[in-house]
């Protein structure tokens, strides 16, 4: 959402209005501060929107979504050792390295 200062949201009051109108509610600050939001009064309220499911049965999630690109996971992956050799990364106490 966008932020307006008084003096730009009074010089561009009819353009904000046609925006916030059309859907897109904006607020205006004074001092930095925001002091009022416009929007279109036909516009729903937060408590009105819902977004949890609004993709419902539209996509589909594979069965094994969990485990895809697990091959090349795999390949990239990296191991803990004692002794750390010359390209090597410290986390904690254990090193990691690239496999050999």
């Amino acid at each position: 959402m966008h932020i307006y200062n008084i003096h730009k949201a009074k010089t561009h009051l009819s353009r904000l209005i046609d925006l916030a109108a059309k859907g897109e509610p904006f607020v205006i600050a004074k001092a930095g501060k925001p002091m009022v939001k416009v929007m279109a009064l036909n516009a729903p309220e937060p408590s009105e929107m819902r977004r949890t499911g609004f993709m419902a049965r539209e996509i589909k999630v594979p069965g094994d979504f969990d485990r895809m690109g697990s091959e090349d996971t795999e390949k990239c992956s990296v191991y803990v050792h004692d002794a750390p050799p010359a390209l090597s990364l410290r986390l904690g106490s254990h090193w990691l390295s690239p496999r050999s």
